[in-house]
């Protein structure tokens, strides 16, 4: 009997379940920073445990490492993530997959003020927070906050683009 490592193994974007990304701004000491959070609601054929295993083969292949670190995508012109914002709206490319959210203005705002927003996809699930319904931001807080949710994310610095040049 054999097995293929998750290495070889082709990647299915079905595998990552329901993909959300949502956006907001916080204050930090040199002004607001704009703020990206992917996670998947936990919903693949494979359950949680699946929806973690497929995020992390994404970062991996796209070259985002999972921890503390956080990798600066703006200095890197072939940065394998992207970032366009256009429209009150913040489109996430990667490979093998897009995620869009609505923005609101005051992260339009910071995104424009600053040229990047700080991007956190995590591979924990965060099934409560379906897309649609609103999230209490003591309940984002406490989410994007939590030490389980930063220790199993990539953390990348993107610059923002835009189709007007």
């Amino acid at each position: 009997m054999t097995s293929t490592s998750s290495e070889t193994r082709p990647f299915r974007a079905a595998d990552l379940g329901t993909l959300v990304v949502m956006a907001w701004s916080g204050e930090h000491p040199d002004g607001d920073m704009p703020f990206l959070l992917a996670y998947s609601l936990g919903d693949g054929a494979a359950g949680p445990e699946g929806s973690t295993a497929a995020v992390e083969q994404l970062l991996h292949r796209s070259g985002l490492p999972i921890g503390d670190e956080i990798v600066d995508g703006t200095r890197q012109p072939s940065f394998p993530v992207g970032l366009l914002v256009e429209a009150g709206q913040a489109v996430v490319t990667m490979a093998h997959l897009n995620a869009q959210c609505t923005v609101p203005p005051e992260w339009l705002a910071a995104v424009g003020e600053r040229g990047y927003a700080y991007f956190l996809f995590t591979t924990r699930p965060w099934p409560e927070a379906e897309p649609g319904k609103p999230v209490a931001p003591e309940a984002l807080a406490a989410f994007a906050g939590d030490e389980k949710t930063l220790n199993s994310a990539a953390h990348a610095l993107l610059p923002a683009r835009s189709l007007r040049g």
